[in-house]
């Protein structure tokens, strides 16, 4: 059986890998001043990020019109036997509903939305997964009882500069926000039940990082990890992290990635995160 796997721009898996694993990528909308971007077609990250800073009001993004994920099916139909369509969490975002919406609507085709449960590279990492097993021919089965047994050991901790932006854009509530802004802590977040929570407060972002690359430690004692160093406009500085970090666990990969302008939009430039997952048949 021939699986196509698709994602949408929130995942940000870079071009090359798209490219070699044969990802479909659906993308989000983005709005500034009243002009539409679809994200990392119209508008990369760098432009998004020298586009609004110190602008006033916050962008605006916006779910794939279920059109788009009927039309991308329907042609992907011509192909595969069977579509696994993964995205960000439903907590934050109704794309994942706007895929079963559409896949119930295409005929001839099996379509299996997953809900990452979460955004960013962590979203990334189910989706590359799911494309390697295609490729080799694994069954859609498989392929889902493979990402709901990543789910176990997939975590992602993330900071931000400003906790404004994700309480204006109702992904934070309002109250955590202004809690946070009180104490000047800078708080650790995750998601939990597919929504964003403070896991922490910190009172510095270099305490914040420290705490983060410990519960990275704590995990990377007696497993082989993949691990993403994430950030948002802040490039010099992930690499920075990224080759401490390698020195301290050469047992995990890391890569570097970013928040696009989606997700850079709810949680600010400046965001900084660190996410990890069991590594493949280990």
């Amino acid at each position: 059986m021939k699986t196509a796997i698709v994602t949408d721009s929130t995942a940000y898996v870079p071009d090359d890998i798209k490219e070699e694993l044969g990802i479909h990528t659906i993308p989000l909308v983005v709005t500034i001043e009243g002009k539409a971007f679809a994200e990392e077609v119209d508008l990369t990250t760098d432009a998004f990020y020298e586009l609004v800073r110190g602008k006033g009001p916050l962008p605006k993004t916006s779910q794939p019109a279920i059109g788009d994920f009927e039309a991308l099916y329907e042609q992907l139909k011509q192909d595969y036997d069977a579509i696994i369509s993964i995205h960000l969490s439903s907590g934050i975002s109704g794309t994942y509903m706007g895929a079963v919406q559409a896949g119930e609507m295409v005929e001839g085709i099996d379509v299996i939305p997953f809900d990452s449960e979460i955004s960013a590279c962590p979203q990334g990492f189910y989706v590359m997964r799911a494309a390697q097993m295609a490729n080799e021919g694994a069954e859609p089965d498989a392929i889902i009882e493979e990402l709901t047994k990543m789910k176990k050991t997939l975590k992602a901790y993330f900071m931000v500069d400003d906790l404004s932006h994700l309480q204006r854009g109702g992904r934070l509530s309002g109250a955590q926000a202004i809690v946070g802004g009180l104490l000047q802590v800078k708080p650790i977040l995750h998601f939990e039940d597919k929504v964003i929570v403070p896991f922490e407060k910190i009172r510095t972002t270099k305490k914040a990082m420290k705490r983060i690359a410990d519960l990275l430690a704590e995990d990377a004692k007696d497993q082989l990890l993949d691990a993403a160093v994430i950030h948002a406009n802040r490039y010099e500085e992930a690499i920075e992290w990224k080759e401490i970090l390698e020195k301290k666990h050469p047992n995990v990969d890391f890569t570097v990635s970013h928040f696009g302008p989606v997700i850079g939009t709810h949680l600010g430039e400046g965001a900084m995160g660190l996410g990890w997952v069991k590594r493949r048949g280990t």
